[in-house]
């Protein structure tokens, strides 16, 4: 998917939503749990009441992997139920990988073409021989960390190196490697503050915003600082949503949590058209 096919989702669904799918087995309603697949019955029904409200999904890995080959099984299941039902949606491997150069080559094998997201998300602790190898693949973005919305990003992420930020040298240095026309970023949405500075140095890219929700994040400022002439947001709500009822209503449930936040959204989408 390239990013005016993105952009032009977000127009058409007046939302820049994306949900994180993080499915945790003692979380979802107890009757799923009876189901062949219960993992991707929970996705399913989530994404039949959501996807007229959300322009991408998020898997993040780690909840798969937990559960061994069946949990990946899942994954792959979700990805082709996507793939197959709703081509337009972004999908995203939240799969913070990053390794050295052979190994990342093989990572990104794995998301692109293998399981066919349309992105992954790395980390860029390694420099640039760990993120180039993604870089390569047309038609496919990588999403770095650069800013996140944990409490341990203050340990490495925001001290200063000769007067700056290391945030701000892992984005300005980004800036330089080959085909980082693909990069997007995560940046969290309990940093708000911290988006006018980032916009300074990566004024274009899209960035994915987790933290809105369960995690405190507010909405309004993170587009007030974040948003730009092609909206070069993603905000990701993941628990928030998906677990906000655990009845047989959970989707219903999921759905009317989406549409207040996608309400939201087309407020500021139409203020910006204004």
């Amino acid at each position: 998917m390239t990013t005016q096919q993105l952009v032009d989702q977000i127009w058409k669904k007046k939302s820049f939503l994306c949900i994180g799918l993080d499915v945790d087995l003692t979380k979802i309603p107890a009757y799923l749990l009876e189901e062949e697949d219960p993992i991707f019955e929970f996705n399913k029904r989530i994404i039949e009441a959501t996807q007229h409200l959300a322009v991408a999904y998020k898997p993040n890995t780690a909840f798969y992997e937990a559960y061994g080959i069946k949990g990946w099984k899942s994954l792959e299941k979700t990805i082709q139920y996507l793939n197959t039902n709703y081509p337009e949606i972004f999908t995203i491997a939240d799969a913070k990988r990053g390794d050295i150069g052979n190994t990342s080559a093989m990572y990104a094998k794995a998301f692109f073409e293998d399981m066919e997201f349309d992105s992954v998300t790395v980390a860029p602790y390694m420099g640039k021989d760990s993120v180039e190898p993604f870089l390569t693949f047309e038609g496919k973005h990588t999403i770095m960390l650069a800013l996140t919305s944990n409490q341990g990003a203050f340990d490495f992420q925001t001290k200063s190196i000769e007067g700056k930020e290391v945030y701000k040298h892992v984005l300005e240095t980004s800036k330089s490697w080959k085909h980082s026309e693909n990069l997007m970023y995560v940046v969290g949405a309990t940093k708000a503050e911290y988006f006018a500075d980032i916009r300074k140095i990566v004024p274009n890219s899209f960035l994915l915003v987790p933290g809105v929700g369960a995690q405190g994040g507010n909405l309004q400022e993170v587009c007030k600082f974040g948003l730009t002439d092609q909206i070069g947001l993603l905000i990701n709500s993941s628990r928030g949503i998906i677990y906000a009822s655990n009845g047989t209503d959970f989707d219903t449930v999921a759905a009317k949590k989406a549409a207040e936040l996608q309400r939201q959204m087309a407020v500021i989408l139409d203020a910006k058209k204004v």
